[in-house]
């Protein structure tokens, strides 16, 4: 960038800088830059409205090169006319994370994922980056905060001993808690941004690190056949049973209540564990069941939805709800709710009694139900309605492979095409 030709002077620095500074000066409202001669850092003024009292404040960033600090100077303009006013003193990122979790994100984020949030930047982005300036924070910091957790062991008791240490084929922290870290810190500097707090976001210069694609196992049909045929056997056959039938949610059908069992299965509705409901945001609707359970609304319209109820299950249900008139459709012997993760060590019993693969979750119940329905021949836009996905795409994304009978059929369709 070329030199300004406009004229310089000499003149007295900014309170608290050492005097004597070339300067160039600019029109009212354009602010000012100039070079401090004590260190050679190029430096830009911005006017701010006045503080208490009608006092004068202003806002001074220094770089080292000055094609820099003219950049910094539109960026602070660019920031001062979107939000009227600009801080004095950048904050350090931990302050501004414990402002932004303790105050702001409660407001606007759902208790169950505040819960998550909060361990984050607790357990790793203050540690890691808090005693930065917010407004000196750059995608170098985020890397070396990705570079650290990949070598972080993920057994806590081995976090504080020599790597030599280490015991062979000591497993590390996975890639799922650096997204974690890059998407909580990127909602939080979206916020300090909004109020001013920040000039940018870096954490849309650098991406996060890749997660490798693990395969969700998932019944075929036959094993599926099998296991309804095992749970007969079983005093709450109707719960696994339903989740193989429907792909419904974990949390949907333990939280399935008998005035929403009709025709239809009113899915309006999840069970989940919300350790604190204090956190709750104003809007957030929620119903208390027992201790720590909670009724809550999905998180989209999508999720919110009505299957129909039909053959084996609406039979299933029936013998199961004989006598039933309110409450929770699916409970424990001692009519408590089912716990969420109580419910998914079960169903890996439940598996291993029936003799199937032990590397199909519950949620992989419910993939298990949308490679049927595609088997079946049902349309995936009506599959997403089915299960509550937001798009087709997120459906199409459950099938583990193609369907091998569809391409055959296709392939011998092409041919008969190029027959004479």
């Amino acid at each position: 960038m070329p030199d300004d030709p406009r004229p310089r002077r000499r003149l007295q620095g900014p309170p608290g800088l050492s005097e004597g500074v070339e300067a160039m000066t600019r029109g009212k409202g354009e602010g000012s830059v100039y070079k401090r001669a004590s260190d050679g850092l190029w430096c830009v003024r911005i006017e701010l409205p006045p503080g208490p009292g009608g006092k004068r404040r202003t806002k001074v960033v220094c770089r080292r090169e000055k094609k820099d600090a003219l950049e910094q100077m539109d960026a602070l303009k660019a920031e001062l006319k979107k939000h009227g006013n600009l801080p004095t003193r950048s904050l350090t990122v931990e302050r501004w994370l414990r402002k932004w979790i303790d105050e702001i994100a409660p407001k606007e984020i759902r208790p169950k994922s505040y819960a998550a949030y909060k361990s984050t930047v607790d357990g790793w982005l203050i540690p890691l980056l808090g005693r930065h300036k917010i407004d000196s924070l750059n995608a170098d910091h985020v890397r070396e905060m990705f570079k650290h957790i990949a070598a972080t062991p993920k057994s806590q008791k081995l976090r504080g001993v020599d790597p030599k240490d280490w015991p062979e084929g000591t497993v590390m922290v996975g890639a799922d808690t650096a997204i974690k870290c890059h998407a909580v810190l990127s909602s939080a500097l979206k916020t300090a941004m909004r109020e001013g707090k920040a000039t940018r976001n870096v954490c849309e210069m650098v991406d996060p690190p890749r997660k490798a694609k693990v395969a969700q196992g998932s019944l075929t049909a036959i094993q599926a056949r099998q296991l309804l045929t095992h749970l007969t056997t079983r005093e709450d056959c109707a719960l696994w049973s339903a989740y193989i039938l429907t792909g419904a949610r974990r949390g949907e059908l333990l939280g399935l209540e008998v005035d929403r069992v009709s025709d239809v299965l009113d899915l309006s509705w999840q069970l989940l564990r919300i350790t604190d409901i204090t956190t709750a945001p104003a809007d957030y609707e929620y119903r208390h069941q027992q201790g720590t359970m909670y009724l809550t609304r999905p998180k989209s319209r999508s999720g919110t939805r009505e299957v129909p109820l039909v053959e084996p299950l609406r039979s299933i249900l029936a013998l199961h709800m004989q006598g039933m008139t309110d409450g929770l459709v699916f409970t424990r012997e001692d009519g408590s709710p089912w716990d969420p993760d109580t419910a998914t060590r079960t169903w890996a019993k439940v598996l291993k009694e029936a003799g199937m693969p032990s590397n199909v979750v519950l949620h992989g119940a419910r993939h298990t139900a949308v490679e049927m329905m595609s088997a079946a021949g049902v349309s995936w836009d009506d599959i997403k309605d089915l299960v509550g996905h937001s798009t087709v795409q997120m459906s199409l994304d459950y099938r583990s492979k193609p369907d091998q009978a569809r391409l055959t059929a296709a392939m011998e369709l092409n041919s008969r095409m190029l027959e004479g």
